[in-house]
């Protein structure tokens, strides 16, 4: 039995969801259907892409993970499915193929080559899109339905700016906790830092200068940074949102400075 996972803009008020599911379970009756998150911004590549970078690796081997994320036909796109770390990927190529990737590569890549049904002209997520998942996800080769691509549309998340003594981020990414999660990764934040003293400055003159295991290591209500489940320097409140207590929002600028002893 196939598992797909769905990662989408369609959230959770409309039809298109519904009809996305339907037609994957009409295609594959006994496919294991996992949502990942309907709530991605409409067209935010790279918010889908973070989310999909900090979860695929847990779901099985051969799982396929269909992104419906600015998929709607426009004149010169291509769809595209990836083989990757052993998982395969589906969707609109909007350069989250890219992004997904990093300065890794693909090993497989190919354009979809999947004739389109003129009742779905306005919805290829449910039909080209989809076809292809349950071709892939019933064991279906990719060279079967499409034509190799030599690489991706690239398009490159903004990278952290270092120096010997201080790494520039940004945030990247806010969770349903309030949790602020940056584009600082602990390989980068370790790399820089060896071993010395840091102090993280953000919005409203606000710093940090102790690095948590756990959320609860300080008193309800203080603020804390740590490394969490997505490896990325992560600024919280022990039982409070962080970014509106905190005023801090999505691409706002944080600062990792390193102190000489």
């Amino acid at each position: 039995m196939g598992v797909i996972t769905l990662t989408t803009d369609l959230g959770h008020r409309d039809f298109y969801q519904a009809a996305l599911k339907g037609s994957i379970i009409s295609q594959l009756p006994d496919v294991r259907l996992i949502d990942i998150t309907h709530e991605i911004p409409s067209f935010d590549i790279q918010r889908a892409a973070v989310v999909l970078r900090n979860v695929y690796h847990y779901f099985p081997k051969g799982t396929v993970h269909l992104i419906g994320i600015d998929t709607v036909f426009q004149e010169g796109s291509r769809y595209a499915m990836m083989k990757f770390d052993n998982h395969f990927f589906v969707g609109a190529d909007n350069g989250i193929f890219s992004i997904i990737l990093g300065e890794k590569k693909a090993q497989e890549l190919f354009e979809i080559d999947i004739m389109q049904d003129l009742r779905y002209l306005h919805f290829p997520l449910a039909d080209i899109l989809s076809k292809a998942a349950c071709h892939i996800a019933n064991g279906g080769k990719l060279k079967e339905i499409g034509q190799p691509i030599e690489k991706p549309l690239k398009k490159v998340m903004v990278q952290p700016l270092i120096d010997s003594n201080t790494i520039k981020g940004h945030v990247s990414y806010i969770d349903s906790f309030g949790n602020v999660i940056s584009n600082i990764s602990k390989e980068l934040f370790n790399e820089v830092q060896k071993g010395r003293s840091f102090r993280l400055h953000f919005k409203r003159n606000e710093t940090i200068n102790t690095l948590s295991w756990h959320y609860n290591e300080v008193p309800e209500g203080e603020k804390l940074c740590l490394f969490g489940i997505s490896n990325f320097l992560e600024i919280a409140i022990n039982k409070g949102h962080a970014s509106r207590l905190l005023g801090l929002q999505q691409d706002e600028i944080i600062m990792v400075e390193f102190l000489d002893s």
